[in-house]
């Protein structure tokens, strides 16, 4: 059963891979259907795979590709730039539509929603422009929260100041004015690793910072974090993605060296705060330092902010652990450990932020 199951589950990542969504949950389903099948016939990995795996019609001709490629020793075809074609087979007793019993129906799958899903570190400089391009067009909607402020309203508790002057100009109290607190958006602290380990994917995280930054400026603030803490946010605010990134790489003098995480957070919360705000941190884990000195300051990160959230690159595969002593030392302070892998993890990082 070890076996089958690591034959399975490199399937699964196979699968991932051409841009189907099977995550873990899916994966799990599978293998739970297999308990129940006989796994020597073809027929019934494949409806327990198409079943379990799939999440939409999409993902049906990449299966189709992706079954015959890893189990029937076909070499899998490399996928064009614009359209990817496929073959859809038809089981046995099963037609296609206006088709004989068996006959090929062809299929496509966009080459965008597979970039989607793509590690960023894995693409080629044309496909990483893409994803850098889909990122600038990214709505990075943010969580709001109430304001000190308060504006007149029909619904509240009773405003007894415009009550009282209403009732001094007109002589008698004809109406009850009422009031309610504004709403302003959470503020994001968002902390972005650009140490060597983190090489492969700190551009495409500085350009999503870059998006965050452009949708709420004032509600946002960026540090990249290396082997000592910058603070990037007014770079990052300049319209044209491009030239925001050339002004960060002038900024940043630590590129590609070590990760002193715990001695930058140390630093950050004795000149800032983030009382009341969603901090994210973009970092493998790979701590230089003492991790006993980053433990302490994510307990106090934690006990400041509003939500604390870890976005890690290799979250996103299956059989990740974090058991680098950053991430040992950081985890059970975190109320998030998530993927930032790929456009797809981005998008679901920005869902977070707007429902933090």
């Amino acid at each position: 059963m070890t076996d089958l199951a690591a034959t399975m589950t490199g399937f699964a990542r196979t699968l991932r891979a051409a841009g189907v969504a099977a995550d873990h949950e899916r994966t799990q389903g599978f293998l739970r259907a297999l308990e129940q099948l006989d796994v020597a016939v073809p027929g019934d990995v494949y409806w327990a795979g198409r079943l379990t795996l799939c999440a939409g019609p999409d993902d049906l001709p990449r299966y189709d590709r992706c079954f015959h490629a890893y189990f029937g020793g076909a070499k899998a075809t490399t996928a064009p730039a614009a359209v990817t074609s496929v073959t859809r087979y038809t089981a046995a007793g099963e037609s296609a539509e206006g088709g004989r019993e068996g006959e090929a129906a062809p299929a496509t799958a966009s080459s965008t929603e597979v970039l989607r899903h793509r590690d960023v570190a894995r693409l080629t400089e044309a496909e990483r422009a893409e994803v850098h391009r889909m990122l600038t067009m990214l709505r990075a909607r943010r969580a709001t929260r109430r304001s000190r402020r308060y504006e007149s309203a029909h619904r509240g508790v009773l405003d007894q100041r415009r009550t009282i002057r209403d009732a001094l100009r007109k002589g008698e109290v004809a109406r009850l004015r009422r009031r309610r607190h504004t709403t302003r958006p959470r503020r994001v602290v968002l902390f972005v690793d650009v140490s060597g380990s983190m090489s492969p994917y700190a551009e495409t995280l500085l350009r999503f910072a870059h998006a965050l930054v452009r949708s709420e400026p004032r509600a946002t603030r960026v540090f990249s974090v290396g082997t000592r803490l910058t603070a990037v946010t007014a770079e990052l605010r300049h319209r044209d993605p491009g030239t925001a990134l050339d002004a960060v790489s002038r900024a940043i003098p630590d590129w590609s060296g070590g990760t002193r995480l715990g001695e930058e957070l140390k630093q950050f919360l004795s000149q800032h705060s983030a009382r009341g705000a969603t901090v994210v941190i973009a970092s493998d884990g790979w701590e230089r330092g003492d991790p006993e000195l980053l433990r302490a300051q994510m307990a106090r990160l934690a006990r400041q902010a509003h939500r604390v959230i870890w976005v890690n690159p290799h979250k996103g595969y299956e059989d990740y652990q974090p058991l680098t002593g950053g991430m040992r030392a950081a985890l059970p302070y975190l109320d998030a450990l998530v993927a930032g892998h790929s456009l797809a993890a981005y998008e679901e990082l920005t869902e977070r932020l707007a429902h933090a």
